[in-house]
């Protein structure tokens, strides 16, 4: 498919979902569509306005929270996310909560079968104070990022779900959009590949590295998951981009999926 232009989305699946919605009504989201890209530490303002006028690039994931977050974030604030969206960023708020309890990392929070529901409406009701903190309001979607672990594990798959299913009802009661960061092969893949469908992630942004930019070709579940702008691949990793505003170490993903709404 055609991977250019920005818009808002309206209707379809995602205006159904927001009738449904049991707290908060929620906004249709703002979908992007074209090329984005996701780097540890949000880079300087002059970096993001030099990108934009002189790259393919007008989308950009931040990481927006979580205790298993890896980098600092001196330059993301609200005066920044305000200040690059209206440059003309689309931003993807990137969320990293706990991980499984199988994941051989040494992460400060994990997820057990005992929290896992618990941790994850505290960690969802986290996440969309620290995006509302930065401007990002009702409408706007999370991210939740799990990393790599072992799908074939049955009880931490069960876990995990656990977790992902009680993270998504908060955020969704809370007038966000759900969405899941993982591996096509790992954690994406039990998103994807679960039977029961309640309460997992409405978008998907899937980690395949076969330096396809397209959400279509190459998508490595059933064609009619995540259809209708409810996708994100992210499909080269760790490439040094020189442009206007200086070099960054980024991965590139091709995105046809919601951005973050942000106060103006």
């Amino acid at each position: 498919m055609s991977l250019t232009g920005a818009g808002v989305l309206a209707g379809g699946a995602f205006a159904a979902a927001a009738a449904n919605a049991t707290t908060v009504t929620r906004p249709a989201p703002t979908v992007f569509t074209g090329h984005a890209f996701d780097t540890c530490t949000a880079p300087s303002l002059t970096a993001m306005k030099g990108w934009y006028a002189s790259s393919v690039y007008h989308g950009a994931a931040v990481y927006v929270g979580g205790k298993n977050r890896g980098c600092a974030q001196p330059q993301l604030t609200a005066s920044w996310v305000k200040s690059v969206s209206a440059t003309g960023w689309k931003l993807i708020p990137l969320y990293v909560g706990a991980q499984p309890p199988c994941q051989t990392s040494n992460n400060p929070e994990k997820i057990t079968a005992a929290n896992a529901t618990s941790l994850g409406a505290t960690d969802a009701a986290d996440a969309v104070a620290k995006e509302a903190g930065l401007g990002m309001k009702t409408g706007s979607p999370v991210y939740l990022d799990m990393e790599y672990f072992d799908p074939a594990n049955t009880s931490c798959v069960n876990t995990v779900l656990a977790y992902v299913r009680s993270f998504d009802k908060t955020v969704k009661a809370k007038g966000y959009w759900s969405g899941f960061y993982g591996f096509s092969n790992s954690s994406a893949a039990v998103i994807a590949n679960a039977r029961t469908r309640t309460d997992l992630p409405e978008i998907l942004w899937y980690a395949r590295y076969d330096d396809i930019y397209s959400t279509t070709k190459g998508f490595p579940y059933a064609s009619t998951l995540y259809t209708g702008h409810r996708r994100g691949h992210q499909f080269a990793v760790n490439k040094k981009v020189t442009h206007t505003g200086g070099t960054l170490t980024i991965d590139r993903d091709a995105w046809d999926a919601p951005v973050a709404v942000v106060a103006k």
